[in-house]
């Protein structure tokens, strides 16, 4: 009688089995990984903006005693100019000792340059702004992507490619749910 000396190991059918189960599994679980890093993007960059904005109000507080914000249902922001990261970093840092915001965020969570912009006469109703052109703002969002009417109001939160948009103490422009 023979006898068949095996060795231990996987046969070719076993190991394709596994390729194949891999494969499948992998093909299930990236979109969503990748959906997930888009969603940690917008993110940021909403708390971002909330945490500058908020700190950008107490910096106009400061200067002007009191600030109007409301929610209507246009924001007016093309009497807004442009503000630079150096400028804004002075209003919200302006010693060692005393600041408002420890670290200003340059950019989004995309690392797209977002736009600052304030009124000239802090006594305006609409008095400044911040925005982030979402996923598809490739040279960061501009002066003229900025400066313009925005309908106040959410956009569907899976759209990474809409602007987001805070001003004077409230987000006019936002991931959120649509009725």
């Amino acid at each position: 009688m023979l006898r068949r000396n095996r060795q231990g190991g996987f046969t070719l059918i076993e190991l394709l089995i596994v390729v194949a189960i891999i494969g499948i599994i992998a093909a299930i679980l990236i979109p969503n990984l990748l959906d997930a890093l888009q969603k940690a993007k917008q993110k940021r960059t909403v708390a971002d903006i909330r945490n500058t904005g908020t700190a950008w109000m107490s910096w106009l507080t400061d200067q002007v005693g009191a600030a109007s914000a409301g929610a209507g249902k246009v924001y007016n922001a093309s009497n807004h100019a442009d503000v630079d990261y150096p400028t804004l970093f002075d209003f919200l840092h302006p010693s060692e000792t005393f600041f408002y915001m420890q670290e200003v965020p340059e950019v989004d969570g995309w690392r797209y340059k977002m736009y600052y912009g304030k009124s000239a006469s802090l006594l305006d109703a609409n008095t400044i702004i911040i925005c982030s052109g979402g996923r598809d703002a490739v040279e960061g969002f501009t002066a003229s992507d900025c400066q313009k009417e925005w309908n106040v109001g959410p956009f569907i939160a899976t759209d990474y490619d809409q602007d987001i948009a805070w001003a004077d103490g409230y987000f006019v422009s936002w991931p959120g749910q649509v009725n």
